[in-house]
């Protein structure tokens, strides 16, 4: 199995627009965060997590030619405003199954209204598959892929984080309830949401982000979801072994 984080960064991209900061104007390529999405690849199968709103930029970026799947976390507009730019993949491969909770599908079915309710002609809409997914009860979409929704909390918004076997995925959340907790153990590999060094109050921050990391215990931990406040080189000494910033680009495979 296969993972690659297409983008990393907060909801404003890094850089920011505007800003000088020494993040936002370092040269180091892992400063560079689009908005965050993963593409998951086993036995010849390709599902995406989140159609962020750099997706085309993204699908360019490693060559994408093919999609299986779209996972939806949640529907804020980082997460789901390129859901438009699956239409290439349609026209070649047809209609693709979307996963989400029952709150993200309301909320998507509202803001791409004219892809579900079309009232017009002209101009081509995206071809999904619409799948409800239910915290902790898992599904299939391959052999070998076997996947778990779990419920967290982002702020006060109902968020679903991925399971794929040993690894899982787990952005914008400031709470994961105990119930959730049971479900991320004996992982080899967590990829976990850390805004900023400095609390906030609907995203984990480094101290709470690590205090999850050494409840679950996994044999690796990636934190994404990363604002400018974080330069990679300078702040990655204040993390403890087996725990890493994650990066566009990065690609993690099982036995690493």
């Amino acid at each position: 199995m296969k993972f690659t984080l297409l983008g990393t960064g907060t909801s404003t991209g890094v850089p920011s627009i505007g800003c000088e900061c020494e993040t936002c104007t370092s040269d180091d390529p892992r400063d560079k965060r689009l908005r965050v999405s993963v593409l998951v690849e086993h036995a010849g199968r390709t599902v995406l997590i989140d159609t962020s709103s750099d997706f085309r930029q993204q699908a360019l970026r490693v060559g994408l030619k093919h999609l299986d799947a779209v996972l939806i976390t949640h529907c804020h507009a980082d997460h789901i405003f390129g859901l438009d730019d699956i239409r290439p993949l349609n026209f070649r491969h047809g209609a693709l199954g979307v996963y989400a909770n029952e709150r993200a599908w309301a909320d998507i079915r509202r803001i791409f209204k004219y892809v579900f309710e079309p009232t017009y002609f002209g101009g081509g809409l995206p071809q999904v598959v619409a799948h409800t997914v239910e915290h902790g009860a898992p599904f299939c979409l391959g052999p070998g892929l076997d996947v778990t929704p779990v419920e967290v909390i982002h702020g006060r918004l109902p968020v679903t984080a991925y399971r794929f076997n040993d690894f899982a995925y787990a952005t914008d959340l400031s709470e994961i309830p105990p119930r959730s907790l049971e479900l991320l153990r004996g992982l080899e590999v967590l990829v976990l949401d850390c805004l900023r060094i400095t609390p906030h109050p609907t995203h984990l921050w480094l101290e709470r982000a690590l205090e999850y990391v050494a409840e679950l215990r996994p044999r690796r931990a990636y934190l994404t979801h990363i604002a400018h406040d974080i330069k990679h080189a300078r702040d990655s000494a204040l993390l403890p072994d087996g725990v890493e910033w994650a990066y566009d680009g990065l690609v993690i495979s099982d036995g690493d």
